[in-house]
């Protein structure tokens, strides 16, 4: 059986060498995937050129084609996004628009295309939601054929209308050390149960 593998994509609204707080989580999340043998990498969706749209492919230059055939290849997918107005960031609402494309795409087996891949969500934000911003995208993500597992979604909220980050902090909290710790090895065990047994064709 080979390695299993999974993609990070970072949400932020700022291009890279900018901080950001989303790649924070999001990495601290892949390297405790790594804890489990997983390995993987992290994509940060503003360094790339993604188009608005709902297909696989928006032509034009699109970047969406590359990073989708990455998330293929994967067998966690995790999606990191801090809150903007109690809600998952812009970007992030064209990551899941993007993978609407999905409900319209089947495998070799006429599955789902991302039957068989387990999703993860990390969520930083200075304002109360986080709860909100998760279950939108763990639900998006279900909608268009991941599974999700127990305890799947991460995050962080600092105290409303104040400018400290994630990133900030001194040392991790232990509650969201914990809920790391904890999506990572629901996500790696599901995905190594779906590695042995996949879902069956409808």
């Amino acid at each position: 059986m080979s390695q299993l593998r999974a993609l990070v994509l970072v949400c932020t609204l700022k291009p890279s060498p900018a901080p950001s707080s989303s790649e924070l989580i999001g990495r601290q999340l892949l390297d405790e995937l790594g804890t489990h043998g997983v390995t993987g990498e992290v994509i940060r969706v503003a360094d790339h050129d993604v188009r608005f749209g709902v297909s696989t492919d928006e032509g034009d230059g699109d970047a969406w084609p590359g990073i989708r055939a990455r998330i293929l290849a994967a067998d966690v997918l995790v999606l990191a996004t801090p809150i903007w107005l109690g809600q998952p960031a812009s970007v992030a609402k064209v990551v899941l628009e993007r993978l609407d494309a999905e409900l319209s795409e089947t495998d070799d087996q006429g599955r789902m295309s991302m039957t068989d891949k387990v999703a993860l969500v990390g969520v930083v934000g200075n304002e109360d939601g986080a709860h909100h911003v998760v279950a939108e995208c763990l639900q998006a993500l279900n909608d268009v054929g991941f599974t999700i597992p127990a305890t799947a979604g991460a995050y962080w909220v600092g105290e409303a209308m104040h400018k400290t980050d994630y990133q900030d902090l001194d040392e991790r909290p232990e509650a969201t050390g914990k809920a790391i710790t904890a999506a990572a090895a629901s996500a790696a065990h599901l995905a190594k149960v779906l590695r042995a047994s996949p879902y069956p064709a409808p």
